[in-house]
């Protein structure tokens, strides 16, 4: 009967407001889906170029986790879409970056101290329009829709907010500015908020035509 039992999850004393990894650490899951019969190609090519040296990695059936620094884990993602990208194929990606989470636990991982991007010299010179769905999750605080729309409004100073959408905020724009804006966001809500998630669909050389 013992080898049976279930194993349900704990998560100890998890607190609101305490992150449970004592590091400095963000963490992002993603996943690629190129429309094309390549597609295997495509994101084993795309994830091969990009040097992780700085980031914890792990790949599964669900798509690819990155966690470690900030700056080093948004350059490895970064650099992961721009490599995969294709001219003549249509693309997408689902995006998830978080910090602070009471749940969350440090990873068997040396943090880097080197500064500057990894993967920036590779990719600095690779230009596309991309489009994205954005949404921002403050948690923890009253006040977060003020925070929201103090970093939607920054995207319509750097013209690249589109509209706003259900559930999320559409923005357009050569995607070196994109995951430069969504950089500043992440970095501006770490000053703001003890928790937050950010989820962002990514969508290049679409079929259908714009509104």
């Amino acid at each position: 009967m013992e080898q049976n039992k279930k194993k349900y999850v704990t998560y100890g004393n998890c607190c609101p407001g305490t992150p449970g990894a004592k590091k400095d650490i963000t963490t992002c899951n993603f996943m690629l889906a190129p429309m094309t019969d390549r597609f295997v190609d495509v994101i084993l090519e795309g994830l091969k170029k990009v040097d992780t040296s700085r980031v914890c990695t792990k790949t599964d059936r669900m798509g690819t986790t990155y966690r470690g620094r900030r700056d080093d884990v948004i350059d490895a993602v970064e650099a992961c879409f721009i490599h995969a990208w294709q001219r003549d194929v249509h693309m997408t990606m689902e995006m998830t970056l978080t910090r602070g989470c009471p749940g969350d636990s440090d990873c068997d991982f040396k943090l880097s101290d080197l500064t500057g991007k990894a993967n920036a010299a590779g990719i600095r010179d690779i230009h596309f329009l991309a489009d994205c769905r954005w949404s921002l999750y403050p948690l923890g605080t009253n006040q977060y829709m003020k925070g929201i729309a103090d970093v939607v409004n920054y995207s319509i100073d750097l013209g690249l907010y589109r509209e706003t959408g259900h559930a999320g905020t559409i923005l357009r724009g050569d995607v070196q500015d994109l995951f430069a804006y969504f950089r500043w966001v992440f970095q501006w809500c770490e000053q703001k908020f003890s928790h937050f998630v950010m989820e962002i669909s990514w969508s290049v050389n679409s079929p259908t035509p714009e509104e």
